[in-house]
């Protein structure tokens, strides 16, 4: 990774940048914790928990290096940096188990962190705990998991490449789940409600899949859920699903497949804006949102924002969707006050 004349100058510029204290003696610095040129692959063996982690990226070379962690969550999008130059980054990442969707497989334990690009550059990393750091918790679909196998990607997998260290990303959303089966499962809602502390989001995008649940026992769960949440001292947010890629033959998606109207005639979107309003806790409206960027592109650009040209899929999103569908979530928690501008990268 690092020609080993190198390793102690480059820790030691990482050391002086960075401010750090002591090591826990369960954290490895890099290089010793890391193998690979290219990716960068570096194993942490820690408990579940939340974690702070500095990285030193750059070398005596030109570099690009994009940071993910555990389940292809992406935690820095491409960093360039000129020859002889060391740029200190830092983020927060939620380390759990299952490190994925929490229905799915365990997958390794610990923090695993991969360096990526066309020239990643490690110069060091540092992990410290951080048990007291603010999360963000997301509780939804598909669209929104950590999905683990590509080119499938949720939109909360790509959220943390947005945010600075001093909060965390924690995805609990899941596969196939709807706003019943969500509530119901222990390994998610609950969870989330027993993790939750004053002042944490907590966001609900659950739609796609109450396909045949009626309006009031739609209400009924997201209700129940918000109010736990608030009992919790935290902050419930209900987000509108995003669109389904289907274009009527004007070029516009107001159809009830495009717009979540279910199979007993109930408008989704309209119940969780109308619930919203009557419990009085903030709404992302994703629909409305992404709806326009996807009539704005347009039947045959807006293909690059789902699986179309890979499986034919007009509902889940390839990574530039899920990058785009973040991006309008992030821009909402901070128009709302829910997100610092101090916490945004």
């Amino acid at each position: 990774m690092i020609p080993g004349g190198r390793t102690a100058a480059l820790l030691a510029a990482l050391t002086a940048l960075a401010g750090l204290s002591a090591v826990p003696a369960w954290a490895h610095t890099a290089p010793g914790g890391c193998a690979g040129t290219s990716p960068v692959v570096c194993h942490f063996d820690v408990p579940p928990g939340t974690y702070e982690v500095s990285v030193l990226l750059g070398g005596r070379t030109a570099g690009s290096t994009g940071i993910s962690a555990e389940t292809r969550r992406t935690m820095l999008a491409q960093t360039a940096t000129e020859a002889g130059q060391l740029v200190r980054r830092g983020f927060t990442v939620n380390v759990r188990e299952p490190e994925g969707e929490p229905t799915g497989p365990s997958g390794s334990p610990g923090l695993d962190l991969r360096f990526d690009g066309p020239a990643p550059l490690l110069a060091g990393v540092r992990v410290t705990p951080a048990p007291r750091t603010p999360q963000l918790f997301l509780a939804g679909d598909s669209t929104v998991c950590d999905q683990a196998g590509e080119p499938y990607t949720g939109w909360g997998q790509e959220l943390p490449q947005f945010l600075k260290s001093g909060v965390s990303v924690a995805n609990y959303s899941d596969s196939g789940e709807g706003s019943q089966s969500f509530l119901d499962n222990p390994a998610l809602f609950a969870a989330v409600e027993s993790r939750v502390r004053r002042g944490d989001p907590v966001l609900f995008q659950l739609a796609h899949n109450d396909k045949t649940t009626p309006a009031d026992v739609y209400r009924a769960h997201l209700t129940a859920m918000a109010e736990r949440v608030r009992a919790r001292g935290g902050e419930p947010v209900l987000v509108t699903p995003i669109v389904r890629r289907w274009f009527n033959a004007d070029g516009t998606l107001d159809n009830g497949t495009a717009l979540h109207v279910n199979g007993l005639g109930v408008d989704l979107p309209a119940e969780m804006r109308s619930l919203a309003a009557e419990l009085k806790i903030p709404l992302i409206d994703l629909t409305a949102l992404t709806r326009q960027r996807v009539e704005e592109l347009g039947p045959e650009a807006s293909k690059a924002l789902f699986l179309y040209d890979e499986k034919r899929d007009n509902t889940h999103t390839s990574v530039r969707g899920a990058t785009e569908f973040a991006s309008l979530v992030l821009g909402e928690l901070r128009g709302r006050g829910l997100l610092k501008d101090r916490l945004v990268r």
